[in-house]
C-alpha cells in the first residue's frame, strides 16, 4: 500500500472526487457531442424530458446558463422545431418553454444514448457499491452546503 492509499483527509478525498469528476465529464461531453448535439441543447432538452415544461430562467438556473446563452440555445431549439416557447399564466413577464412532439422524441432518443455510455462507465461499480457512493456524496454534499452556510461564505 503507497501512502497515497493511506491518505484519508479531506484534502485527499477532494483530489480523488475532482479526478473521478473530470473523467466523467470527459465521458459526458465525449457522449453528448457524438450524438451532434451541443452541451447546452442537451441541457435544456434533458431538463424539459424529465422535468417537463419550464420558465426560461429556471431552465438556465438548473443548467448553469447565464440569460444570454440560455435564450440563445431556446432561440436554436425553437428555429428546429424541438421547444416551444409560451407565456407563463402565472407571471406575465416569465416565458415557459415545452418539448413539442418532435423534440421530446428527439429528447428521448439523445438522453437512451448518453444513459447508455454513463451506465457503461458505472459498471465497474456493483450496484450496492453505487448506491453508498450516491449516499456518501449526498452526505458530504450536504455537510459542506451546512459548513458555507455556518460560515457566511459566498458560493
Amino acid at each position: 500500500m503507497n501512502a497515497s492509499e493511506d491518505d484519508v483527509s479531506g484534502t485527499h478525498v477532494w483530489l480523488v472526487m475532482m479526478k473521478a469528476h473530470r473523467a466523467l465529464e470527459r465521458l459526458a461531453t465525449q457522449s453528448i457531442v457524438s450524438f451532434e448535439v451541443g452541451l447546452s441543447d442537451f441541457g435544456v432538452m434533458e431538463m424539459l424530458l424529465h422535468k417537463g415544461p419550464q420558465p426560461v430562467n429556471e431552465i438556465g438556473r438548473r443548467i448553469g446558463l447565464t440569460s444570454g446563452a440560455i435564450t440563445t440555445a431556446i432561440d436554436r431549439l425553437e428555429s428546429c422545431e424541438l421547444v416551444t416557447r409560451q407565456s407563463d399564466p402565472n407571471d406575465r413577464r416569465a416565458r415557459v418553454v415545452s418539448l413539442t412532439a418532435r423534440g421530446r422524441q428527439q429528447a428521448a432518443k439523445l438522453f437512451a444514448g448518453h444513459k447508455r455510455v454513463m451506465d457503461s462507465a458505472a459498471d465497474a461499480l456493483s450496484k450496492k457499491e453505487r448506491s453508498a457512493l450516491i449516499q456518501l456524496l449526498k452526505k458530504l454534499g450536504a455537510a459542506a452546503v451546512a459548513r458555507v452556510e455556518s460560515e457566511g461564505m459566498e458560493v
